[in-house]
């Protein structure tokens, strides 16, 4: 008899999607997903040139890229010392906030979940609005926010953490942090002189403006240092949609999966909520307009990266110039955002369980 040899499985493909090959490592690739983000990425930079073009004076996009450039212009301080470092940061804490977004709702299982409904931003809000208050040096509050916020994320983690931290008790558990957090905030504020009350509350609300390089520095290097966590997190978000014991029938880890995704997201986001202060929403909308955008089952994380930087960028122009010389801080533009686009969540999941 001659042995006949079976031919070697070939890999057909899913619909959608290109598998890359490095070496011995092969990637699947949403094509979907690159086309989106490359449209934000040309949108993000347009609004960029628009935001250091706008203002008083008015610049010229062609003399702002050249100012870019280094080509030299009459405008650069204006460009690159005046308007660049904020605009900079608005990319950057926007971006922060898509990612810190994607990595908690993914766990929650929940487009509702994000760092300012779980409790992540009011536990920053409360630490700094205790050193505001208190008379601490400026320097301090930033440090402190971010204690406030990995502290709030931690007892989130141990009131959650039953059950193999289910996304209800996740959510749930984030939600009464918050409302407990908001509530000893206001208590601090209304003890406190109204001066440091009323510098308490702008940083509550939060704001880009009298920010810039330093800010930025801090979230970027955060955002260095967990890079490859970041891309382990994009491998692992995954696998967030199978329950637990379809998981395991595969060979993952659903709990520590979930811990380690929420882990990040939190670091992530009390981080960029401690250096900019409580910019509402984007990390609750980018996740989802990006997961709309790309038609996925799950938030992409670089795609909201992109659309978390784009709307950030947008929200801080329109407070520079919507009612000028007046500015308004982003975080009221992005809350006017966030909040017609929250009960629009909340209406869709109303008619989908009715």
């Amino acid at each position: 008899m001659t042995a006949v040899q079976s031919p070697r499985p070939t890999y057909a493909g899913l619909p959608g999607r290109t598998l890359l090959r490095l070496g011995p490592a092969s990637v699947q690739v949403r094509r979907r997903a690159v086309l989106v983000a490359a449209v934000t990425a040309v949108l993000l930079a347009a609004a960029v040139v628009l935001s250091l073009s706008l203002g008083t004076p008015y610049v010229a996009p062609a003399d702002v890229l050249r100012s870019l450039s280094g080509a030299g212009t009459p405008y650069d301080l204006v460009v690159r010392d005046l308007r660049l470092p904020r605009i900079v940061l608005a990319a950057v804490a926007g971006a922060a906030f898509g990612i810190a977004g994607t990595l908690i709702q993914s766990v929650a299982r929940n487009p509702l979940a994000s760092p300012d409904v779980i409790g992540i931003t009011q536990g920053a809000g409360l630490a700094a609005t205790i050193a505001i208050t208190t008379g601490a040096a400026a320097v301090v509050v930033a440090p402190a926010a971010l204690v406030g916020g990995l502290g709030a994320a931690l007892l989130l983690l141990v009131l959650g953490a039953r059950h193999g931290l289910a996304a209800q008790r996740f959510v749930l558990a984030g939600v009464a942090v918050a409302f407990a957090l908001r509530a000893l905030t206001e208590v601090v504020m209304l003890s406190a002189d109204p001066i440091d009350g009323l510098r308490a509350q702008i940083w509550l609300i939060g704001t880009l403006a009298g920010r810039g390089w330093s800010e930025t520095l801090w979230i970027a290097l955060t955002l260095a240092a967990l890079l490859p966590v970041l891309a382990w997190a994009g491998w692992a978000l995954n696998g967030t949609a199978l329950d637990d014991d379809t998981a395991r029938g595969i060979g993952l880890r659903p709990v520590a999966r979930r811990v380690g995704l929420a882990a990040t997201g939190v670091v992530v986001a009390a981080t960029v909520t401690a250096q900019v202060g409580a910019v509402d929403f984007v990390a609750l909308v980018a996740p989802q307009v990006a997961r709309r955008l790309v038609r996925a089952e799950r938030p992409p994380l670089v795609c909201a990266a992109l659309v978390g930087a784009l709307l950030l960028v947008l929200a801080d122009l329109a407070g520079r110039r919507l009612f000028a010389p007046t500015q308004l801080p982003a975080g009221v533009l992005t809350a006017a955002i966030g909040g017609p686009y929250l009960m629009f969540l909340l209406v869709r999941r109303r008619r989908r369980s009715a």
